[in-house]
Order: C-alpha cells, then sequence, then structure tokens
C-alpha cells in the first residue's frame, strides 16, 4: 500500500475517532446532567390569591427545564386542599393553614410559605377613587350589612374631604372556599370589636353576592355601582379598580403598596418560627398595612406514592419558588419573601423524601 493511502486510511481513522469521542460526549452529557431530570407532569391547584405568580412561575420554569410540565388550576384554597388530600393535587396552593383538625386526618403535610399579599376592601363608587378611610369596625358592619349607604356619617365622619352619594351598598363576598376569606375574615376578628361573624375559608354571610375567585368578585365588583369587595391587591390593581385606606394598630390610614404590605410581612416573619401556621394579620408598626398574609404551598413530606420523576420535579421546583422565582414577585405586586422565612421554607422543604431518601 502507498504512502498515500495509508495516509488517507490515517485521517479517516482520525475522523472517526473524533466522531466517537463526540458522539460518547454527547451521550455521557445526556446521562449525566439530562438523564438526571426525566420528564414528568405536576398538576397543582388551590387558591387564586397567588394564582399569577404562580402562573408566572410555571412557565419561566418550563423555559429553564422543557421536559416539566407544571399546571395549576385556580379553585380555591379549600378545593386545592381537599385536592391534595385526595392526591388529585400534587401540591395545593392554600391562603390559609391547615387546622390541627385536618393535619390530625391528613398527616404528613408540609407547609412552605411562597409569597404574600395584602388583602384590599375595594369599591365601585361614582367618582371616589382609591384611598376612601376605612376603620375595622366600620368594614365589619359593612360586610355584616349593619351599613348600608356609603353616605353613612360613620363613613362621613373619616372622610371630610369627600362628597359621599346616597347610595346603596352592595356587598360582594367569596362564595367558594377561600383563604382570602380566612385572611380577611381573621384580620375583622382581631381587629374588630364588633365583628361576630367569625373567621374561617366560609362564613355565614347575612348579605350580598357571591362570587367564586378572587377574579370572580373583581368582576362582579367592576359591574356593581355601590358594590365593596374584599380581593387580593393584584386583581384590584391590575383591574384598575379603587380601593380603601385602612386604620392600622399605629393609628395610621395606610394604602396598600407592595412597600406596606413588605412591612407587615417583614414585622410578622418572626410569628412564622415558633408556628409556620401563625396569623399575621393586624402588625404594629409605621407605615403596615394591616390585612396583609402570607400564602402557602402544601405538599406531601413523603412523595413516594407518585412516579420518582415527578416527585423530583416537584421538590426541584418548590426549591427553585423560592429562591430564584422570588425575582418575579414584585412585577406582579407581590413582595418577596423575607430572608428568614426563606430560611424556614427551606428547612421544611430538606423534608421531602422518596422511599426514605431525602430529594434535596
Amino acid at each position: 500500500m502507498s504512502f498515500k493511502n495509508r495516509k488517507g486510511i490515517s485521517k479517516i481513522l482520525a475522523v472517526g475517532i473524533v466522531a466517537l469521542v463526540l458522539v460518547a460526549a454527547g451521550v455521557f452529557y445526556y446521562t449525566q446532567i439530562m438523564g438526571a431530570e426525566q420528564p414528568a407532569t405536576v398538576t397543582a391547584g388551590g387558591a387564586s390569591f397567588p394564582y399569577p405568580l404562580i402562573s408566572k412561575w410555571t412557565s419561566e420554569y418550563n423555559k429553564l427545564h422543557p421536559l416539566i410540565q407544571i399546571t395549576y388550576q385556580s379553585v380555591g384554597s379549600g378545593a386545592g386542599q381537599n385536592g391534595l388530600f385526595a392526591k388529585t393535587f400534587d401540591f395545593a396552593g392554600s391562603d390559609s393553614p391547615l387546622s390541627d383538625s385536618q393535619i390530625a386526618q391528613n398527616p404528613g403535610i408540609l407547609h412552605i410559605p411562597e409569597t404574600g399579599g395584602g388583602i384590599v376592601v375595594a369599591y365601585n363608587i361614582p367618582n371616589i377613587g382609591s384611598g376612601m378611610n376605612l376603620t375595622a369596625d366600620i368594614i365589619a358592619k359593612i360586610f355584616q350589612g349593619n351599613i348600608t349607604k356609603w353616605n353613612d356619617p360613620a363613613i362621613a365622619a373619616i372622610n371630610p374631604a369627600l362628597t359621599l352619594p346616597d347610595l346603596g351598598i352592595v356587598v360582594i363576598r367569596r362564595s367558594d372556599s377561600s383563604g382570602t376569606t380566612d385572611g380577611f375574615t381573621t384580620y375583622l376578628k382581631n381587629a374588630s370589636s364588633v365583628w361576630v361573624l367569625g373567621s374561617g375559608k366560609t362564613v355565614n354571610w347575612p348579605t350580598g353576592i357571591g362570587a367564586s375567585g378572587n377574579s370572580g368578585v373583581a368582576s362582579t365588583l367592576q359591574q356593581t355601582p355601590g358594590g365593596v369587595g374584599y380581593l387580593e391587591f393584584f386583581y384590584a390593581k391590575n383591574n384598575s379598580i379603587p380601593y380603601a385606606k385602612v386604620l392600622n394598630r399605629n393609628g395610621q390610614f395606610v394604602e396598600p403598596t407592595l412597600s406596606s404590605i413588605s412591612k407587615a410581612l417583614g414585622a410578622a416573619a418572626p410569628l412564622l418560627t415558633s408556628d409556620i401556621r401563625a396569623s399575621v394579620v393586624n402588625m404594629p408598626g409605621d407605615g403596615v398595612y394591616p390585612i396583609s398574609v402570607f400564602t402557602y404551598i402544601l405538599v406531601y413530606k413523603d412523595l413516594s406514592y407518585m412516579p420518582e420523576a415527578r416527585a423530583k420535579a416537584v421538590a426541584n421546583f418548590l426549591w427553585w419558588v423560592i429562591h430564584d422565582g422570588q425575582s418575579f414577585s414584585e412585577s406582579l405586586l407581590y413582595p418577596r419573601l423575607p430572608s428568614s422565612v426563606v430560611t424556614i421554607a427551606e428547612t421544611n422543604l430538606r423534608q421531602l423524601t422518596y422511599n426514605g431518601r431525602p430529594l434535596l
């Protein structure tokens, strides 16, 4: 064989070896990197309160992890909890933590703070924009049906600069089992001496129109002159629905803003170190918006009941939520988690296991 032919064969062999090396490197990359994340579909649902933010999270996470498909249904906190109990949801969103009896009946569920927000008292009054002053007692009397006109002397007395109309008040409240209702009624139970309806995800409202979800309250309120309702700050702000300033424990009428809600969560954060389910409404502090709450993701500690790939996807997504996911919060009018609360969430997420092995 000529030298020229041997040289040509050598080049072919060299090219072949390089190709084999590249293929091997690609296989190694796939098995080591991509193989660590198997395709998985995660189904979740619950609170409408954080729905805009969770929708953003699932979209952004899918861009980073195309093999992971996560859907979240905005069905209310109560339905979310029930879906988790039945294990039709892989995790649930809930604005209200589980009660002692729920925990006893459904042991092994973790509470993961995901974000927080303000519950605003929004209204539809002709020629009246945001900034009407309200107190806890006045809010209580409105939602109990004791104050029925917008020009009621009690409202007029703390709003001397407003010309309030002789217009009937139409209460709009949640018809579904709602963590927003729980936060709102817990605030009134804590802050008002005249509130008699108790607190919870549902209460026996004596008056008003029921609507499902924060979006339902917002839509109904926009169509109802004289209407008043409670809903998460994002839904009021995003739909240009006026909302009230509320008297806080420091004697200030405070407008719900990202700043005033963040101050409330920062003041409340230490309570979660002793009890992650602690009520954080009506916190003291300068500039604190009093109807502010944390909202939670609920997930079973032991995820062995689902496919392992799905369990890993749930754990990794929730870890991302409390870290990188927080960068999307403020643009959607949700405050970032205080660093002390992130630490609590990390501790809880590290308890996630699959067949006895930690998932994180």
